[in-house]
């Protein structure tokens, strides 16, 4: 009996997060742990459904960098990275639209259908939904100079940041009930495929829909001060702070710059969680206490 009352207990406190969320859109970047461990990708599965079935509206962004790194290395190909980011040749774009627009959007998709939802995978050429310009090293870190991240002429290839959104293939698949399911692949004026960051497609699409909230699952619990201590929340002009005393840095920083760019163009509330807690989606979004960091304007 007292486990019975325990649960009717987490549905009581999760009733006023789902009414005041029902109806508002929650984009979630989906990468790390939580993409390659079944039990794990079956918990996202769950999550993102049960979201839907009490009436929000998730968006799903993923990334997949050590798929793509098996197919490379299948295929013969060595990974080149600069400053974290993948130089990406005519060759490795190939294989990154493949193994992400394909391979690995599909299997999201059809997770999500199996568990009860109405999922659509696309890519940033479907709708002309990512406008892509060529990357600059110079914006890489949000609120770094550019002599403190290296010079903006470096090569990197076919690496993309975005230029525009266009999110009314987005609006349209949420009025018809379907779970977008977007790939980071953009398309620039002159036709050219570019890579993208995951997280920082995340953060325009959570941007150009005005999201009520970003969620970034990671392999950490969060962000740390300085002294190592996790934050529970931190605010924005905080996390431009530590980013620019070098407090936040190398993998976390694609992250809190998508966060930064979604609080800036109105999402309320974007959230950094550990996505290899189970269930981590619910915990933090329909608990009191939560189990990440959360950055407020």
């Amino acid at each position: 009996m007292n486990q019975l009352i325990k649960k009717a207990d987490i549905l009581v406190e999760a009733l006023p997060y789902i009414r005041t969320f029902a109806g508002k859109t929650f984009v979630i970047k989906y990468g790390g742990k939580a993409m390659t461990q079944e039990e794990l990708k079956e918990g996202f599965a769950e999550d993102v459904v049960l979201l839907k079935y009490v009436g929000l509206n998730p968006v799903i962004v993923h990334g997949g960098g050590p798929q793509i790194d098996h197919f490379l290395s299948r295929l013969g190909i060595q990974p080149t990275f600069k400053r974290g980011v993948r130089v990406t040749d005519p060759a490795t774009m190939e294989v990154v639209e493949m193994v992400l627009g394909a391979t690995i959007n599909k299997s999201i998709v059809t997770l999500l259908n199996q568990h009860g939802a109405k999922a659509v995978g696309l890519t940033g050429k479907d709708g002309n939904l990512i406008l892509s310009k060529p990357f600059s090293a110079k914006a890489w870190a949000h609120g770094l100079t550019q002599e403190d991240h290296g010079s903006s002429d470096e090569d990197y290839g076919l690496v993309g940041e975005v230029e525009k959104i266009d999110p009314h293939v987005l609006i349209k698949l949420q009025q018809d009930h379907f779970i977008p399911v977007i790939a980071p692949i953009g398309v620039d004026r002159k036709g050219r495929t570019h890579n993208i960051n995951a997280d920082l497609v995340a953060g325009a699409i959570a941007a150009s829909l005005r999201a009520e909230k970003l969620l970034v699952l990671s392999d950490v619990k969060g962000i740390r001060d300085a002294d190592g201590h996790h934050l529970s929340t931190v605010s924005r002009k905080d996390v431009e702070r530590m980013v620019k005393k070098g407090i936040i840095r190398e993998g976390m920083l694609p992250k809190v710059r998508a966060c930064l760019t979604g609080i800036e163009s109105g999402v309320h509330k974007a959230h950094i969680i550990d996505g290899r807690v189970p269930h981590a989606i619910l915990l933090e979004i329909f608990t009191d206490k939560g189990i990440g960091t959360e950055i407020v304007a």
